[in-house]
């Protein structure tokens, strides 16, 4: 049995995978699927974050150790959860069976600006900086990282509801956004066998990071062809889709690979 750890991104927990998870599971119906948080989002937001991308690997290893659930993992991690999977399958390759990076970037392959594209610079110091109230707040990231924000009316309420339940404090987001920042990534690509799906019209993260991943490494990437930055938000069947495909079979596209796949 295969066990899928899923790893969210800044700010995020698991209950942002939203029917995610159940869809996984019964795509894979011989294999464990369990969403995990990051210190300072969902059920840890009450603990600090860590400051490093480092910290954040350790901090999830002792998590699944206490629930008693031993290596190796299957990754499904996206944004800063995908460097998450990245920094734990270099320093820990024994543990990481495999994994699938959505909508990641890394240094020092990709620069600032393609990382996090300009025109959102003010609206995400605004988001960790000054609070609003929770709806509001969540109606910025949902614009930010959705492109079919229009048609999420009920995922604002349910995002809305989370954050008023479990809010992630202004310094654990600037301890996130700290370790994202700083995280960089080695020259050669990790042991673990790694498959990158990108959003081609990310608006929050050029998907050339994705594609200067996928060529400095040389890993297969498919590309996504409408979805903004939140891509299991945005069509999370066609991820559970890549995710079956990639584990149940040799892996779509031979290293190296890329293509957009409707």
């Amino acid at each position: 049995m295969r066990q899928w750890i899923l790893l969210r991104g800044l700010t995020r927990e698991t209950a942002h995978w939203g029917g995610l998870v159940a869809d996984l599971q019964q795509a894979l119906p011989g294999d464990a699927v369990l969403a995990v948080d990051l210190p300072g989002n969902g059920r840890w937001h009450h603990r600090p974050s860590p400051a490093t991308v480092q910290g954040m690997v350790q901090a999830c290893r002792a998590d699944l150790a206490a629930r008693g659930l031993a290596p190796p993992y299957h990754l499904l991690a996206m944004s800063l959860g995908a460097m998450v999977a990245v920094e734990w399958a270099r320093a820990a390759p024994d543990e990481i069976a495999s994994g699938v990076l959505v909508n990641t970037s890394l240094r020092p392959f990709s620069p600032f600006y393609h990382r996090l594209r300009p025109h959102n610079y003010g609206a995400l110091l605004r988001l960790v900086l000054w609070p609003r109230a929770p709806e509001a707040v969540e109606q910025q990231v949902l614009a930010m990282t959705s492109n079919l924000a229009a048609e999420r009316a009920p995922v604002l309420a349910h995002w809305a509801a989370v954050r008023q339940q479990r809010p992630v404090s202004a310094l654990n987001a600037l301890r996130q956004l700290l370790a994202a920042a700083r995280y960089r990534a080695q020259a050669m690509a990790p042991r673990p066998p790694l498959l990158l799906l990108a959003s081609r019209d990310d608006p929050l993260v050029s998907s050339a990071c994705s594609q200067a991943l996928a060529a400095a490494w040389n890993l297969p990437l498919v590309m996504h062809p409408f979805a903004g930055h939140d891509l299991p938000l945005d069509d999370p069947a066609w991820v559970v889709a890549q995710v079956q495909q990639w584990a149940t079979r040799p892996p779509l596209l031979p290293p190296g690979a890329s293509v957009t796949a409707a």
